[in-house]
């Protein structure tokens, strides 16, 4: 297995394409308003307090070193979409608001080059196009597993609505993912939906279900990968023999669920996460007591990205096998960098009672002006 982080960098890539590439309770009012709450939220399931083990498990011979050590975490009960976002989804928070995603904006080079090594000549106008980052299937053979540049391309025109270029689109695909997805616009659906990213607590939080230090979203047996997640089989990146199903990206609830009803925690697509990425994060707790709702490092860091700033994403993907990064594990993690979007990087979202009820008793303020 190749232990190297596996970053997704917009900047990166371009350049690559261009040279060779206390909302607190004050009466009974909001104190009704807060237990009504706690109803299901339509596409949503409810995570109970919990105190869980967070990170690489003993017996998880696929960990890294980011993953350690393992500590005990506690979380406050939230609810969580019970898929990815999806095309569905987001078509109709764009359709509210008009928003236009990064992938589809013109790009600012005096921007991008903020997050590129200094003197990085900039590339030619025709290349500075709105665009994506889409997984190359072209490939016959890789030489050199560590430069992950061979199996991704830059790709003009690809977005949200057209996943693999121009000459693709999004319909008959309402059940997918959406993808192309940059921390930006991610929280801009958030904002609107009056939602937010999960944290990576969180997000292993609700990947657990009912377990509490467990592989895998159904238990430490990886004999049931394939039955129960969207992953890659056969050689990667040159050949997937698809004998989970697929051989890319998949309709959400293509799998079982996990042991409350959640879809996709395991494969698929790669889910954001609130947290800033860094490598240290977990060696430097304090992990001699529970650690209470934790939020992630105070800042990025990222060895292979020094320039830009990366935010956890959890889960793995299509693309994850155990020859490469072996992701399909709950506490796996790596960074993307929070310009970037891909063809198999989506997200799902949180909304915990006390959000909900501060937006009812909004609600019913301006109601009474």
């Amino acid at each position: 297995m190749n232990s190297s982080f596996f970053k997704l960098n917009r900047s990166f890539f371009l350049i690559l394409f261009f040279f060779g590439c206390n909302y607190k309770t004050k009466n009974l009012e909001l104190n009704k308003i807060e237990i009504e709450t706690t109803n299901l939220q339509e596409g949503m399931v409810w995570v109970e307090n919990k105190v869980f083990l967070q990170g690489a498990k003993e017996s998880d011979t696929y960990a890294m070193h980011r993953e350690m050590p393992s500590h005990k975490v506690k979380t406050d009960g939230f609810f969580i979409d019970e898929t990815e976002v999806t095309n569905k989804q987001f078509k109709v928070f764009v359709d509210a608001t008009n928003y236009k995603t990064v992938a589809e904006r013109e790009i600012d080079w005096e921007i991008m080059k903020k997050n590129l090594p200094p003197n990085t000549p900039k590339p030619h106008d025709s290349i500075l196009q709105p665009g994506s980052l889409i997984f190359n299937e072209n490939i016959d053979v890789i030489p050199n597993m560590k430069n992950y540049g061979l199996w991704w391309t830059w790709k003009i025109g690809a977005n949200w609505k057209h996943p693999e270029g121009f000459n693709s689109s999004i319909e008959e695909k309402d059940n997918f993912p959406v993808v192309h997805i940059a921390l930006e616009d991610a929280l801009a659906y958030c904002k609107w939906a009056n939602r937010r990213l999960p944290t990576e607590a969180e997000w292993e939080a609700a990947a657990l279900g009912k377990n509490t230090s467990t592989i895998y979203t159904w238990g430490n047996d990886l004999n049931k990968l394939n039955k129960n997640a969207n992953t890659w089989q056969g050689i990667f990146p040159v050949f997937n023999s698809s004998e989970d199903g697929f051989s890319y990206i998949a309709p959400v609830k293509s799998y079982p669920s996990n042991s409350i009803g959640l879809y996709d925690m395991i494969g698929n697509v790669w889910e954001l996460t609130s947290d800033l990425f860094n490598p240290n994060y977990y060696k430097e707790l304090d992990t001699s007591n529970i650690i209470n709702n934790p939020k992630g490092a105070d800042k990025s860091f990222s060895p292979n990205n020094t320039f830009g700033v990366e935010n956890v994403m959890k889960g793995g993907s299509f693309l994850c096998h155990a020859s490469y990064c072996a992701s399909f594990r709950i506490s796996a993690k790596m960074g993307v960098s929070q310009d970037s979007g891909s063809d198999h990087m989506g997200f799902r979202t949180v909304v915990t009672k006390e959000m909900l009820a501060y937006k009812k008793k909004n609600t019913l303020h301006n109601r009474e002006l």
